[in-house]
């Protein structure tokens, strides 16, 4: 994969935007991603757009609606895919084949999601449309009766970890507040995380409000481009990108096991020839606290059972060892659900060119990326180093 480099990239704010709309946020990141790669549009030679949709949206054919951010993109082949909450991952990869395959030089990657219009019965069903057992309930729940599981089944197998899902969504709260594009950019604090009450009521489960990603709207890019394709410097290296599927029938699947997120894991760190020391910053999947504790084990930060302590010991505080969701993470970024890949790569990006500003981990050169679609079905782990 280190053939291919990030040159340009492109974030709208993330949040509840009624006054914008899938195409308007399409078109926003679009413009800022071209530029930024310092390149015209006509330079651009195919582009890829990750959405998930699953009826949020009446149009389900959304990809031209790229060719809108300039008349220049006109004739630019462009396709739509979709693969749950790591549609944008799966867009991006994409890109990184077409790039490595010859058939294309410069590629334009979106990734985007309108569903604050939505109420919470149909995004709840929407979600539920990426799981085997549950797809075509109603649910306003939705996913997070699912995770709700998970960590009933950790908490029964390894104690109550009520308390850590909470310093977790305290640690994301806290790094929120300084991103810009984050939806939720208040510092909630542990004890605010950690109490049931009227502002932060039980959803499912032993989760909590705070223990759940907001459902946003957003939308980010990407232009990736073979080694001296564009004049942009700095760039970033896409050292590995992998995935993994899991069985979709969730009793093919150990509750606990997120085997297929380890495979994926694995194969990016054997692709990029690098250990979890090398890295300086992780940016995960926290569509729900416990899916961040789990992905402590994933990562390698802990034996199973051992997340606990991880975020106890703040080794992935901003100040720890390995920071993870220096940008608040889903929990407070906000989950856009096709953006969501896409964005996470621009958040490691945003670092290792060392324009985070506030969020900046100082010196970082070096990240990591996991982004999953359904309950670790679908799994894309990169690693990502500054080149110049």
């Amino acid at each position: 994969m280190d053939d291919v480099e990030i040159v340009g990239w492109g974030h709208t704010p993330f949040g509840r935007l009624p006054e914008e709309t899938l195409e308007s946020l399409i078109v926003a990141a679009a413009r800022e991603a071209i530029a930024s790669a310092g390149l015209r549009p006509r330079e651009i030679d195919e582009i890829v757009l990750g959405t998930y949709n699953a009826g949020l949206q009446p149009l389900a054919f959304p990809s031209s609606l790229v060719l809108e951010a300039d008349d220049d993109l006109l004739f630019t082949p462009a396709t739509r895919v979709e693969n749950a909450c790591a549609s944008g991952s799966a867009a991006l990869l994409c890109g990184v084949r077409a790039i490595r395959s010859g058939q294309a030089r410069r590629v334009l990657v979106v990734g985007a999601e309108k569903m604050t219009h939505a109420s919470a019965e149909v995004v709840g069903g929407a979600l539920l449309g990426a799981d085997y057992e549950h797809a075509g309930e109603c649910a306003p729940a939705g996913f997070a009766r699912l995770f709700a599981d998970v960590a009933e089944a950790y908490f029964t197998k390894y104690g109550d970890h009520s308390d850590a899902l909470a310093r977790i969504a305290a640690k994301n709260h806290r790094n929120g507040v300084v991103n810009p594009y984050a939806h939720l950019r208040s510092d909630l604090g542990f004890e605010f995380c950690s109490t049931v009450g009227p502002r932060n009521p039980v959803v499912a489960g032993p989760l909590r409000r705070t223990d759940c990603c907001p459902v946003s709207d957003g939308a980010a890019a990407v232009v990736l481009a073979a080694p001296g394709g564009a004049p942009r410097a700095p760039a970033v290296r896409i050292r590995a990108l992998a995935q993994a599927n899991d069985f979709l029938p969730a009793a093919r699947r150990h509750p606990l096991a997120f085997a297929a997120a380890h495979g994926a894991w694995q194969a990016a760190l054997g692709q990029a020839r690098v250990r979890l020391s090398d890295l300086h910053l992780l940016e995960l999947h926290d569509c729900f606290t416990i899916a961040e504790l789990l992905e402590y084990e994933v990562v390698g930060l802990c034996p199973p059972g051992g997340g606990g302590q991880v975020i106890l010991g703040g080794v992935v505080d901003r100040d720890g060892t390995l920071p993870v969701n220096p940008s608040g993470g889903l929990k407070a970024k906000g989950h856009p659900v096709g953006a969501t890949g896409v964005s996470q790569h621009v958040m490691a990006v945003l670092q290792l060119t060392g324009t985070a500003g506030a969020m900046q981990i100082p010196g970082a050169t070096v990240a990591g990326v996991f982004n999953m679609g359904g309950l670790a079905v679908a799994n894309y782990a990169s690693v990502l180093e500054r080149v110049r």
